[in-house]
């Protein structure tokens, strides 16, 4: 399968989890509200979905992959194997200890780290406490997930691990109806809704070592012992478990300064749920493809191949996301009030919304190209130049947000976050040519110009439709609005992938073999 073909085989995959998670939220929101259980929920589900941010999709995977990648190519399949049940072992035996303490001082936790406030009202602390001892194993079953991921992409089978996480949305909403069929009282669905997440979990590590059998590679536990290369994983991951938590620290600043101003905080939580689809699409796409072959290339000391994975990467990532951050930036207005203006948001809300919205989209390509970027350090066991690109970033954004809020509002606060995305991807890449690990061949930099090109051509549509005809985009019926955004939408797509297409910015015989293999399927 070609890298384009792979990113789409995962891209695929993480779409499907997305959009089941809209539909996950809205039957949350329709059986419990932002009520108690709900409070309770959300605060229990946190913890245990914070270290699986930490742990499971940052720090394990940026340094197991790169290592089992090397056992593969230095030692064959029997290496990296070892390597696993070492490194499987340690890290079920630490799971352990860490769910048993947690689960025994879970009131203690509750009542500190994740929602001291709620001390006030003993029914919803008992709660939170309830659900997040059901749903604490959730952690271990979803580290173990990342590992088994980790493996099934260095062998270069990504599509049933990218699938896993539907499994979590598809439990939860099969709890919610069958919740709204026994018609179950408001505390009972809550923790109809833990052990959903916690069933949820242990399917999906089912499902991935049922894909490890498949491929003829089968873990057994052996005695936990920290060698040689158990300790080399744990000092490239720490640098990489900082970088996670420079993130969440950002983000938790982000919040406590957009509460100054009221309905903030749930603004940008809006505007950046739409941001992240082709965000968590392509990023998480590329990011979980690049990393794995990149490490094998360079184990097996094909410079050629790694400089063709990365051409290629930044290509197919600028092609999808270039579009995606233009029409998110010109067209916000009538997206927001078509998936959110109705009930309590208002045509005020939309507007604000959409301020903020054209904001964090200006930052979309520097995430994507973080993504990129990043496993080209990652693959070379440099853990430290990513985390300083963090500290970069999350220093300019708190400043920005502290400068810009007073005299921007929450709107300030994406502004920022979009230029610290900027100044990090350019530490990044800057850091890249420096060290001659990367530099854009002559294709690319031509495709790149022509993807501008196209994309600026479908702005320019973009923008004389929405100044041309706003009543049919943001004042008719909703079923005036949804067809005139739907036709404004695949016009838009016709014009930039015609003009790509035609001149070469994208390759057309890549992306038809893509298409011919999905009919195929």
């Amino acid at each position: 399968m070609s890298l384009i073909g792979k990113f789409a085989s995962v891209g695929s995959a993480t779409m499907a989890s997305r959009v089941l998670g809209f539909v996950r939220e809205a039957m949350i929101a329709a059986f419990l509200g932002a009520g108690p259980v709900a409070d309770a929920f959300y605060a229990a589900f946190r913890f245990p979905n914070l270290f699986r941010r930490l742990f499971a999709e940052g720090a394990f995977n940026a340094a197991f992959v790169p290592l089992f990648a090397k056992e593969i190519e230095g030692g064959g399949q029997q290496a990296a194997k070892r390597f696993a049940e070492q490194v499987l072992s340690v890290l079920v035996l630490t799971l352990f200890a860490l769910s048993a303490l947690a689960m025994i001082f879970m009131p203690f936790l509750v009542g500190t780290v994740i929602a001291p406030k709620f001390a006030g009202d003993p029914a919803k602390f008992d709660l939170t406490v309830q659900l997040a001892r059901i749903m604490f194993p959730y952690l271990a079953a979803m580290s173990l997930v990342a590992m088994l991921a980790g493996i099934l992409n260095s062998l270069r089978r990504y599509f049933l691990a990218a699938l896993a996480p539907v499994l979590l949305n598809i439990v939860l909403v099969s709890g919610l109806i069958m919740s709204g069929y026994l018609d179950l009282a408001a505390p009972q669905i809550g923790v109809v809704l833990g052990w959903s997440v916690t069933i949820s979990g242990v399917l999906q590590l089912g499902l991935l070592v049922w894909a490890l059998m498949r491929e003829g590679f089968t873990l057994g536990l052996v005695r936990p012992r920290l060698t040689p290369a158990v300790r080399r994983l744990l000092w490239l991951a720490l640098p990489a478990a900082v970088t996670g938590g420079i993130t969440q620290i950002n983000l938790l600043v982000g919040q406590i300064i957009a509460s100054g101003q009221a309905g903030a905080i749930a603004v940008i939580n809006y505007a950046d749920r739409l941001n992240q689809l082709p965000l968590g699409v392509i990023g998480i796409a590329i990011g979980v493809v690049l990393l794995p072959e990149l490490s094998r290339a360079l184990r097996a000391g094909d410079a050629k191949e790694a400089q063709h994975l990365q051409n290629r990467s930044l290509e197919f990532g600028l092609a999808i996301t270039v579009p995606a951050a233009v029409g998110l930036a010109l067209l916000p207005e009538p997206i927001i009030a078509l998936v959110f203006e109705r009930g309590a948001f208002t045509r005020e809300t939309t507007l604000l919304t959409s301020t903020v919205l054209a904001a964090f989209a200006l930052g979309l390509p520097a995430f994507v190209l973080t993504k990129i970027f990043t496993p080209a350090f990652y693959a070379r066991e440099d853990m430290r130049t990513p985390l300083w690109a963090s500290v970069v970033s999350v220093v300019l954004n708190i400043a920005g947000s502290l400068i810009l809020f007073p005299r921007l509002g929450v709107t300030g606060i994406a502004i920022a976050t979009s230029f610290a995305g900027w100044v990090s991807v350019l530490f990044l890449g800057q850091r890249l040519v420096s060290g001659g690990l990367f530099r854009p061949s002559g294709q690319t930099v031509k495709r790149i110009g022509l993807i501008l090109v196209a994309a600026a051509l479908m702005g320019s549509l973009l923008w004389w439709v929405e100044a041309s005809f706003p009543q049919f985009l943001l004042e008719g019926t909703l079923l005036v609005r949804l067809v005139s955004v739907f036709i404004t939408v695949i016009a838009a797509v016709t014009v930039y992938f015609g003009f790509a297409f035609l001149t070469g910015g994208l390759d057309r015989a890549e992306f038809a073999r893509l298409f011919k293999r999905r009919k195929s399927v």
